[in-house]
């Protein structure tokens, strides 16, 4: 009894430090409300949700499901399932991209005018990409 009282508390305080450890400071917190409250219909419709993951100094890292590791067509595969992303002259699957560029550069700007943000950077959305069994680059 004594010895599952114990391994449940380890459990806890390693939940809590995990949370701790991942859970985005208030500026970050106010970067991400302010894409959602500025953001276009487009925007707050997408099935991705772009996210400030951290600010340091003047520079925003913001979330995203794709770089040059990740192909947008196993991102757009996910978001919409209904696209063929194997032919990638499909003028649907061009359009996904074309979209998830736009709305990218949407999410960018509005962090980019906030006070106090001079930059942004790109920060691969590593959390989403495991939780939609997209292969993950090396670190």
């Amino acid at each position: 009894m004594k010895k599952s009282y114990w391994l449940i508390l380890a459990l806890v305080f390693l939940v809590g430090l995990d949370w701790y450890i991942r859970a985005p400071d208030s500026r970050s917190r106010e970067l991400s409300n302010a894409i959602a409250a500025q953001g276009s219909q487009e925007l707050k419709d997408y099935p991705y949700r772009f996210k400030v993951l951290k600010v340091v100094g003047e520079t925003a890292f913001v979330s995203t499901p794709r770089n040059f590791d990740v192909p947008a067509f196993k991102v757009i595969n996910v978001l919409f399932p209904e696209i063929d992303t194997r032919n990638p002259n499909n003028p649907a699957f061009i359009a996904a991209q074309e979209k998830l560029g736009r709305i990218q550069t949407e999410a960018r700007l509005i962090v980019q005018a906030q006070p106090g943000v001079k930059d942004v950077q790109w920060a691969l959305d590593r959390d989403w990409l495991a939780a939609h069994h997209i292969e993950l680059p090396p670190k």
